[in-house]
């Protein structure tokens, strides 16, 4: 990982594969961003194809990220509620991992969202833990050595800490942003700001890259600002076959045709092979999926969804 403190750069643009192989390092801690649609898909697809191995995921309800990076075994550990894809279906490459040790075995600490979100919040806050009592009476904490339960020392009761993340690189997708890396999202942004901030090394994928001028336009739209960024990348359809609120559609069709693909261990190595190496960049990606294909998502979002912008 670069040592150069690229967070003082005044146009910190780069492409994908630039930004991947400066700040993505074997053995690193790494968050992604998303949830609801929003996944940070294009640079999965990216470090998959650079090979980045032993590497410790950090999140709420990871989707490609997880369960690819899991399937192409550079994954060793993950720290995270959930991972599967939703409406789409469950996780087949964490199952195998889990369940098989295939392609090996993962370490596996799991927490909710709410206290994923409290991990994120704490790290970015600069403290140690966060506490909560949302996980007493579960067996969460019973399995979860990271989880301490103690006893409140202003009232007795038990409450439980939570440590805080702070992942050597978070990745996170926003609508749009400018070359200083001030990026903005129209709608939900899950825990994306507090990834940022909480991560040693912060890229941002956009939509868009905007003036600074437009970003100032909206400056209550700046979840991330430039301080916490190194890297700007910008990334048109990053989240497909996910959707983007007031960019692009959910592509329900294509992603049920990869879900039946990556049920098996073969089917998943054929989908590496076509949809990751079989391309060279995102570019290709899109290429391979149809430009048209993704011009219609889009019309379809902006039909249903009209843009606070």
């Amino acid at each position: 990982m670069s040592n150069e403190d690229t967070k003082k750069s005044l146009d910190k643009r780069m492409s994908l594969k630039e930004a991947v192989s400066r700040f993505v390092s074997d053995g690193c801690s790494i968050a992604f961003s998303g949830m609801g649609g929003m996944q940070v898909v294009a640079p999965v697809y990216e470090i998959i194809r650079q090979g980045q191995k032993n590497l410790t995921l950090m999140g709420d309800s990871p989707c490609e990220c997880g369960d690819y990076l899991i399937g192409t075994g550079q994954l060793k550990r993950v720290e995270v509620a959930w991972l599967a894809f939703a409406v789409a279906g469950v996780s087949p490459n964490y199952r195998r991992a889990v369940e098989q040790g295939i392609p090996h075995r993962i370490e596996v600490f799991e927490f909710s969202n709410y206290t994923m979100g409290l991990r994120f919040l704490a790290g970015a806050m600069g403290l140690p833990f966060m506490t909560t009592k949302s996980l007493m009476g579960s067996s969460v904490e019973k399995y979860n050595p990271l989880i301490k339960v103690i006893d409140d020392p202003y009232t007795g009761q038990k409450v439980a800490l939570v440590p805080a993340a702070t992942p050597d690189v978070a990745i996170v997708h926003a609508n749009r942003a400018d070359i200083l890396g001030n990026a903005q999202y129209l709608s939900f942004s899950s825990n994306a700001e507090n990834m940022a901030r909480a991560a040693k090394r912060t890229i941002i994928t956009c939509e868009e890259i905007v003036s600074t001028d437009e970003i100032k336009k909206t400056p209550t739209l700046t979840s991330v600002p430039q301080y916490v960024v190194d890297a700007v990348v910008e990334v048109p359809y990053c989240s497909h076959p996910w959707n983007m609120p007031y960019a692009y559609a959910y592509d329900i069709p294509f992603h049920m045709q990869m879900m039946a693909a990556i049920d098996t261990v073969d089917g998943f190595k054929k989908w590496m092979d076509e949809w990751a190496f079989g391309c060279k960049n995102h570019d290709d990606y899109c290429e391979k999926v149809g430009w048209s294909r993704l011009r219609k998502l889009t019309q379809i979002e902006r039909k249903f969804g009209k843009s606070i912008l």
